[in-house]
């Protein structure tokens, strides 16, 4: 079975929000992609606490000045599409008050007919966090404990319960539901992430770290998923940001879908041999206009699917 494709829909500046979010989802539902897909970044901060990902020193890129609301931009994609699938990579979940991120995304499943994905993480930023958080940066992974326990609970039968650290629901009728089942994917970048993952949520979604990297991730995911006694089988959704050239890259540095088209979808070959169910690409970054993005869109998806992928 072919490998899905995603497309990462367009949320930075350069990017007409109301007009070209509704014209990239079209052109790529028509084209073929299966999900349509957006991130979060809430601010820019100069001076930055911290470089990009933690890395000190490593600058924030200018394209994220501007990143529009991702479940705004979804909303937007919802009423443009009719089958493609809507799903977030990542929602940074302590920026979010859990009660009120879990009936959004309900109503928008609900809304959707049933299309919404539910990627989550904990982020990195210090001045996201500082701006936004529901909690310190030190309590990252309660807060996504909760929020997952929180969405379990909203999503299913009523009356809804619960009791937490930073969420208390009286037992109470909480709706729209989502119109069906709503699954929650997350990353999983240390032992303790795993552990939740297998123990909590759906599926997988990494970032693309290169093939054997991903491989013995995987392989480690599933075999922690027997041991641990999970039956149900893991969902994976392979996040792959691109660096998109006109021109190869060249060089031993090169990067995980770094390059021309021919080079993502040599890239996009490797990675569909891990065993991924589908493949996000996040094409949007450099280019300067949403024609050229449903351009570069179709030729990855056509050459792509001509390799076999």
């Amino acid at each position: 079975m072919a490998t899905r494709l995603g497309l990462g829909l367009p949320q930075m500046r350069q990017y007409d929000i109301g007009r070209d979010i509704p014209d990239v989802a079209r052109a790529a539902e028509a084209t073929g992609y299966e999900s349509l897909w957006v991130f979060e970044r809430v601010l820019f901060p100069e001076p930055a606490r911290q470089g990009l990902y933690g890395i000190p020193g490593l600058p924030w890129p200018d394209r994220y000045r501007s990143v529009a609301d991702p479940l705004v931009c979804l909303a937007l994609a919802a009423a443009a599409t009719s089958r493609a699938r809507l799903g977030t990579s990542v929602l940074v979940a302590p920026l979010h008050v859990p009660f009120q991120l879990a009936r959004s995304l309900a109503s928008l499943d609900a809304a959707s007919g049933g299309r919404v994905v539910a990627g989550l993480g904990t982020g990195w930023s210090h001045d996201e966090y500082a701006a936004a958080a529901v909690a310190p940066f030190e309590r990252r992974g309660a807060v996504l404990d909760e929020l997952i326990a929180v969405c379990r609970a909203v999503w299913g039968p009523d009356p809804v319960a619960y009791e937490g650290e930073w969420t208390t629901v009286a037992p109470s009728v909480v709706g729209p539901k989502p119109a069906g089942p709503l699954p929650i994917l997350l990353p999983a970048g240390g032992p303790r992430a795993a552990r939740r993952l297998v123990d909590r949520a759906d599926g997988w979604m990494p970032a693309a770290a290169g093939v054997e990297t991903l491989t013995r991730q995987w392989t480690e995911l599933r075999t922690l998923a027997q041991e641990r006694g999970r039956t149900a089988p893991l969902q994976s959704v392979l996040r792959a940001n691109t660096l998109y050239t006109r021109d190869p890259c060249s060089g031993a540095d090169r990067r995980p879908f770094q390059g021309n088209v021919d080079q993502i979808v040599e890239d996009l070959v490797a990675h569909a041999e891990v065993g991924f169910e589908e493949i996000l690409l996040d094409l949007q970054g450099d280019l300067r206009d949403a024609q050229e993005l449903k351009d570069l869109a179709a030729e990855v998806y056509e050459k792509a699917r001509a390799a076999g992928v």
